[in-house]
């Protein structure tokens, strides 16, 4: 990965003999393995185990959950925030875990709809609950820094599983709980 970012910033011209450009292939490589580091990991050592028996069945929702993510179609850094909940059915996940989640698959070349259904497709085969809410507000550089160059531009998706698509008051009480 390295020698590829060598070629890169070779072929935009700058003198890669220059002091603060000398080392930085070796940097964006790393740099790059860190911000997908996503593919390296797997759903079991994520969750690991914290999944614990609960009577509790009133909605759950963690809130702004911050995430870092790069468009597929550009290598360019979306940035916002998470926000899921849930309606356990008997088992309730351990809070971080849902922040883990998150990060696993926005530490991967995503578009923003399908890190959303991600999220909410997992966090459901997880916990078993009876639905599962996930919106994802974010800001993207591939529309800030080049083609269109909006900067108060933001892009809102949702994944509403089970109750949360069934029982249009299960969606309210989420949507007007993350305002």
């Amino acid at each position: 990965m390295e020698e590829q970012f060598y070629k890169i910033i070779e072929a935009i011209g700058e003198d890669l003999t220059r002091d603060g450009i000398r080392d930085t292939p070796a940097r964006a490589a790393k740099a790059f393995r860190f911000l997908n580091q996503g593919y390296q990991q797997n759903l079991d050592d994520v969750v690991n185990g914290a999944l614990f028996e609960s009577d509790t069945d009133e909605m759950v929702i963690i809130k702004d959950i911050e995430l870092y993510s790069l468009c597929e179609h550009h290598l360019l850094p979306f940035i916002g925030k998470c926000h899921v909940a849930y309606m356990p059915d008997g088992k309730v996940l351990g809070l971080s875990k849902f922040a883990r989640i998150v990060d696993m698959y926005a530490r991967r070349l995503q578009i923003q709809e399908n890190l959303t259904q991600e999220i909410a497709e997992t966090i459901q085969s997880v916990t078993r609950a009876k639905g599962v809410g996930v919106i994802i507000e974010a800001r993207h550089m591939c529309m800030m820094m080049r083609g269109v160059e909006k900067q108060n531009s933001l892009m809102k998706t949702s994944s509403m599983l089970g109750t949360f698509r069934t029982n249009r008051s299960t969606r309210s009480e989420f949507l007007s709980l993350i305002q």
